[in-house]
């Protein structure tokens, strides 16, 4: 058995975590006779539990590449695992830290109170970033204000740190090109390691330790990003392979452009430096550096060794994301990208079986969102669609309350696919609140690019007669948290988008919501296609359940059908 983790011990003296362990006696027991303790697997829990995120990979690139794909890769999952057909997220904003936030906790935005990857204090209209936490800061690395640091913001457990209160000597260790990539899924209690742009090394922050162990401050010296200092990122297959996505070059890329091959670097730059390792994001190779530190991770670590303490291993790869922002998932340069991965993960898994043992652990792998087709595509195809600027949704919204109250600026701002009322200016002109805020769902309602807007009185109450029940009213209320979202929550019309990135997503639609949520381990998860309906949050039931412990109190899944442990019915 292994020692406690220091930083574990150091966290039941935060609060937050303080209150997470208070969970009531007959809840616990309840987890442990009902999940965790039913007898569901019949195998003992594998010794490595690996939880794999790509951000950013719709459902649809991965079935469209499949004749593509590596033997041992993505196809390792959809020919000798489980994969589900159905996967969706049923939150209404769907961005990169609710997803990461909802994983491993099993809950929705309502109650991780992580509703975006960032917003603004209702009562100061500060910036809140969703893992920022100026008490801590990065070990080595300069940090800025709102960089991520600690899991803060997030109000509910993970499986991770139920594992870590069940078996104290269990580790769980997140990794990723993004602070809120492995801050989130790796919970209060576990280790987050974060990609750092301006130096190409990988950090954790002084909330987990007071300096890095040994490991880390050897990957970190060799430098392993500089060896991809003026390396070119060049398609895998031949041109023709590329058929089925858009060709390089396309005009919406806009000034930056966009063609493979691709060096990385300018050839200015006569040395590697922060505009070279920030670029490398955008890239197969950021993604290739998590992988390499995960590997050491495992080794320094000594991840998956032990049979009586079962740890967890969350590698969020980030590059997917960048690359379809930049380019969209439609792009050759996406299609590549993800051809890339594949081969990534072939050869990560040949290193797992080698030093874990191939019936000593289970992989799981799933997305934080899908994407969008650029709005130039879904014109193209007659789908409509297109670009609305926030700054001048918010200018229309407060010009229809001035015609109405005689007041300008009603409308202070707007946070995390919300508007925010401005409350002192309400109070001064002795105007309702709950009257205002229809005044500016209706004004919302008016623009073109809106499809749905709900005011803070219906979604705090549950809906009203001509609400409850519309389209994406489910959605929001669960994207919704009442201590830190806006007043008036609104969804854009299907292929509409804010935001200046080339395309996007965040939105209820399939394209955004329908994720790949794909399963391996022969002894527990069986094998096969699912087609019954699910979400990326019943992972957390199902893997607390694998690990055997409790589900997390705040989860709201339910476990996955699998083929071998839970047979066909939900």
């Amino acid at each position: 058995m292994r020692l406690q983790h220091g930083s574990f011990l150091r966290s039941l003296r935060r609060p937050v975590l303080l209150w997470l362990l208070a969970a009531p006696l007959a809840g616990v027991l309840a987890g442990c006779a009902g999940i965790g303790g039913s007898g569901l697997f019949s195998a003992p829990a594998p010794r490595l539990a690996v939880f794999l995120v790509v951000d950013g990979l719709p459902q649809r690139q991965v079935l469209a590449y499949r004749d593509q794909l590596a033997p041992d890769g993505f196809a390792r999952f959809l020919d000798r695992g489980t994969w589900f057909s159905e996967a969706h997220y049923r939150h209404a904003f769907t961005v990169t830290a609710a997803g990461h936030a909802a994983m491993l906790t099993g809950a929705y935005p309502h109650r991780t109170g992580i509703i975006g990857n960032d917003w603004r204090a209702i009562a100061t209209g500060a910036q809140v970033y969703n893992t920022g936490d100026t008490n801590y800061t990065y070990i080595g690395a300069a940090t800025k204000p709102l960089d991520g640091t600690s899991p803060n913001h997030l109000k509910v457990e993970t499986v991770g740190d139920v594992l870590r209160r069940t078996v104290p000597g269990s580790k769980v260790i997140g990794i990723s090109g993004k602070d809120r990539g492995a801050i989130l899924p790796a919970g209060h209690a576990g280790t987050a390691y974060m990609y750092m742009g301006e130096s190409g090394t990988f950090a954790t922050s002084t909330y987990y330790m007071k300096q890095h162990p040994a490991w880390v401050d050897a990957f970190n010296a060799a430098r392993p990003a500089d060896r991809f200092f003026k390396a070119e990122w060049k398609p895998l297959l031949p041109e023709a392979a590329y058929a089925r996505s858009l060709p390089d070059s396309q005009p919406w890329f806009g000034p930056a452009g966009g063609k493979l091959p691709m060096m990385m670097g300018t050839p200015a730059d006569d040395t590697p430096g922060p505009r070279f390792y920030g670029a490398l994001l955008a890239s197969p190779f950021a993604d290739a550096l998590s992988l390499q530190f995960a590997r050491a991770a495992i080794a320094g670590e000594r991840l998956g060794l032990d049979a009586d303490t079962p740890d967890i291993l969350i590698v969020s790869l980030s590059g997917h994301d960048y690359v379809n922002h930049r380019w969209s998932a439609e792009s050759r340069l996406s299609h590549d990208h993800f051809l890339q991965l594949d081969r990534m993960l072939q050869a990560l898994f040949k290193d797992l079986d080698e030093t874990i043992g191939a019936d000593n652990y289970v992989v799981a792998l799933t997305a934080d969102h899908g994407f969008m087709q650029a709005p130039e595509v879904s014109q193209a195809q007659g789908l409509g669609g297109g670009r609305v600027a926030g700054n001048a949704l918010l200018v229309a919204v407060n010009a229809e309350l001035e015609k109405r109250f005689g007041a300008p600026k009603l409308a202070a701002f707007l946070s995390a696919q919300a508007v925010v009322l401005d409350r002192k200016l309400l109070a001064e002109r002795k105007l309702d609140f709950d009257t205002v805020a229809d005044a500016a769902r209706a004004a919302l309602l008016a623009q073109p690019a809106i499809g749905a807007a709900y005011t803070r009185k219906e979604l705090r109450n549950g809906g009203s007669t001509s609400q409850a029940g519309a389209p994406f009213f489910d959605a929001m209320r669960k994207a919704w948290h009442p201590d830190v979202s806006g007043d008036v929550q609104y969804v854009l019309k299907p292929y509409w988008m804010m935001g200046a990135s080339v395309t996007t997503h965040g939105s209820p639609h399939p394209y955004d919501t329908q994720v790949p949520l794909l399963l391996w381990g022969p002894r527990w998860v069986g094998r096969g296609r699912v087609d019954t309906p699910v979400e990326p949050i019943d992972l957390a039931p199902t893997l607390a359940a694998l690990l055997k412990v409790e589900t997390p109190s705040g989860s709201e899944g339910k476990p996955l059908p699998l083929p071998l442990s839970f047979g066909v019915g939900r």
